[in-house]
């Protein structure tokens, strides 16, 4: 049997762990070759030994997002066998500090890192992976943003202010290049059951429980929960969704 993504090629920022992961290996299933990028080769390496042994094709590359020379590189690197990129994922990011801190409070430089790989790092991912894009007339990118890029949280200012950027640029460029056969759309997880939120939660037992408590469904997300909403948005069955922030969130945001 043919598999839906056969000959289609994706990048996926952030891609040797937690939701990144989950999503390079998702696409992979469904025979799409990808490239994962990301800081750090051991956890890369993991990523894509996983997925070759399930018989899917993946690569990886070394990549800061902050930096637009490697990013342009990364990007090209993901296109260069089949000379074009179908899909793009943008998982990379950090939270900041994991306990909240009111603004007053708030580190500039923890701020300032928030903003330079969340809000810088996402721009540069797009701009160079719809330079590939647009010759071709086609293509998906999916913005993976968060719940606090949709409502505000108390404690973590720098790290909703740089969400709620994300769903901004998100919504700015699908605007822009929806006539060019281009969809960009962003998913907004709650608490996804990834290492390091497992190891915040695991830190703070009195923390986890009220994190947990305020998604209605009563847990947190797997991140296969979230992996199946992405290849939902690079399939066939999502081609109106435009500039969607889409709360994949338990219920969080329906407060």
């Amino acid at each position: 049997m043919i598999k839906q993504f056969a000959g289609k090629t994706a990048i996926i920022t952030g891609g040797g762990t937690g939701i990144g992961r989950a999503a390079a290996m998702a696409l992979a299933a469904e025979g799409c070759a990808v490239t994962i990028v990301g800081r750090t080769s051991a956890t890369l390496e993991r990523t894509v030994g996983d997925i070759q042994a399930a018989g899917g094709a993946a690569g990886y590359t070394i990549c800061d997002v902050t930096n637009g020379a490697e990013v342009a590189a990364a990007v090209q690197f993901a296109a260069r066998e089949a000379g074009r990129l179908d899909f793009a994922i943008n998982s990379a990011g950090i939270d900041g500090d994991d306990k909240p801190v009111m603004t007053a409070d708030y580190s500039v430089q923890v701020f300032d890192q928030m903003i330079a790989t969340n809000v810088r790092g996402m721009f540069l991912s797009m701009k160079y992976e719809l330079q590939q894009m647009l010759p071709h007339g086609a293509g998906s990118i999916i913005n993976i943003s968060s719940g606090a890029g949709l409502v505000g949280v108390g404690g973590y200012s720098g790290y909703c202010a740089s969400k709620h950027a994300e769903i901004g640029m998100t919504k700015s460029s699908a605007i822009e290049y929806a006539k060019h056969g281009i969809r960009i759309n962003a998913i907004c997880p709650g608490l996804v059951d990834t290492p390091l939120i497992a190891k915040m939660l695991e830190e703070n037992k009195a923390f986890a429980d009220h994190l947990v408590d305020s998604h209605p469904i009563g847990r947190i997300a797997r991140a296969s929960e979230i992996s199946d909403a992405v290849v939902w948005l690079c399939s066939d069955k999502s081609t109106y969704l435009i500039g969607a922030a889409l709360p994949l969130d338990g219920g969080y945001t329906a407060r």
